[in-house]
């Protein structure tokens, strides 16, 4: 099959991208390839990851150019969930709950008070607020707190919970509504890809398909396929695994922990399920594993293929984990995955929420929690903290769009603004009606 564009990956940001080019573009020959006989079924799904709408607002590792990137990105997500919600009625997409970051401590509020301004501006509906304040939205917070103890917190009512499995449903299913010409091969695994003359021969496991362009959006898996064709020989892959444990509800929104900003790993948070606001979920841990994919152990050689089996990745991850930062962070979070002591130590994290949160109301969630594919760069031996996107001649890799799915449609309208570069401009990107449908007015992107 001959295809002017395939996309490689049915999770969010793949779909993302087909409903883009679908929605906005004139071209009509996609495909679109996924392993698995559903979308979204790896960590678009609600069971891998952490369900939050990352705006940059309550993210306190972020800058604020990144949370200006970000919130711009995000508030195409959130348009376009509530656009559906309004035309289809409540589909389970999301929630919308309250959220806030908590600064606990002296140094803790000193830092948070003086983050306020820029981000007020930033984010107009983000307040400060002390602790009678605090109690009042989450009396739990001061339950049991030393009334001595120094509180303060940034509060926002724009806190969305999103399926995002759901959400890659929706994507695909108003792309075939704007384009019933696209294909879509479920139950289909990629193979390998290797360049033509004029594009790709991409071969799975039901055959072999052409394209004249190729975006692989496939986590991980993008890493693999880019060292096959010679792009990103100076990365290696990172799996971290993000965890999580339940208890009733005790929250009635998100509350997020001050980030420690050398570690690019989420602080710990509570917030409701998405679809049972009845329960709190805490978390996520984060310890490295030796698979692309969390509970597939079928993908362990092709870890080590994106690895690399050389000397490079084992000296930067040696550099990395003699950070005592890192190092600590690392040995703590591989316990809490551990029967009896886990649970006992995480529950020390939690309390910073939730000070009397009682043992026997929390338990480790089982399968639930996906992978975070953290980049390391062999060439400085660090973590690259942020999104990795690899563009080759007629070829983009997504890796790691960070922070993942928050960002799926700003990463597609970059995507399709260089898909048209790589088709020759043949095709139209219809720019402006993207902008009028998903960009907030002070944030339309440069002409």
């Amino acid at each position: 099959m001959k295809h002017d564009v395939i996309i490689i990956g049915g999770g969010v940001s793949g779909t993302a991208l087909l409903y883009t080019l679908s929605r906005y573009t004139n071209v009509k020959n996609i495909g679109l390839i996924e392993k698995y006989s559903d979308f979204g079924l790896v960590n678009s799904s609600p069971r891998m990851n952490s369900q939050t709408l990352h705006f940059g607002d309550i993210e306190t590792n972020y800058t604020i150019e990144k949370a200006k990137k970000v919130k711009k990105y995000a508030d195409m997500v959130k348009y376009y969930l509530e656009n559906e919600k309004t035309i289809k009625g409540d589909e389970g997409l999301f929630i919308k709950v309250p959220k806030m970051v908590l600064a606990v401590g002296r140094e803790q509020v000193k830092t948070l008070r003086e983050r306020y301004p820029a981000f007020g501006k930033l984010f107009p509906n983000l307040k400060i607020i002390g602790k009678d304040e605090i109690g009042k939205i989450e009396p739990r917070i001061l339950e049991g707190r030393d009334p001595d103890q120094d509180l303060l917190a940034l509060l926002t009512e724009d806190g969305y919970t999103v399926d995002f499995r759901k959400l890659s449903h929706s994507f695909a299913s108003n792309a075939k509504s704007y384009n019933p010409g696209i294909s879509i091969y479920l139950s289909t695994k990629v193979t390998s890809i290797s360049m033509k003359e004029n594009g790709y021969i991409i071969q799975t496991d039901k055959g072999e398909f052409e394209s004249e362009a190729v975006v692989v959006a496939s986590g991980s898996h993008s890493l693999k396929f880019a060292k096959l064709l010679g792009y990103g020989k100076n990365y290696s892959i990172l799996s971290m695994a993000g965890s999580f444990y339940t208890g009733p509800k005790v929250l009635n929104g998100k509350v997020y922990t001050m980030q420690v900003p050398k570690l690019p790993f989420a602080a710990v948070h509570g917030d409701p399920e998405v679809h049972n606001e009845n329960i709190t979920r805490f978390g996520p841990t984060a310890k490295p594993i030796f698979f692309l994919e969390r509970y597939n152990y079928s993908t362990f050689g092709e870890y080590w293929k994106t690895f690399g089996v050389s000397l490079g990745p084992v000296l930067s991850i040696l550099k990395i984990s003699s950070d005592p930062v890192i190092f600590n962070y690392l040995l703590k979070n591989v316990i809490y995955d551990f029967p009896w002591i886990g649970k006992r130590s995480f529950l020390k994290e939690i309390k910073k929420i939730v000070p009397n949160v009682k043992l026997n109301e929390i338990k480790f969630a089982k399968k639930v929690g996906g992978t975070r594919p953290q980049i390391i760069n062999n060439t400085t031996r660090k973590l690259e903290l942020g999104e990795a996107k690899i563009v080759g001649n007629n070829i983009i890799f997504n890796i790691t769009p960070s922070p993942g799915a928050s960002t799926c449609l700003g990463n597609a309208f970059e995507d399709t603004l260089k898909l048209m570069e790589f088709l020759s401009n043949r095709f139209i990107f219809q720019k402006d009606q993207f902008e009028k449908d998903l960009v907030e007015k002070d944030f339309i992107f440069a002409k």
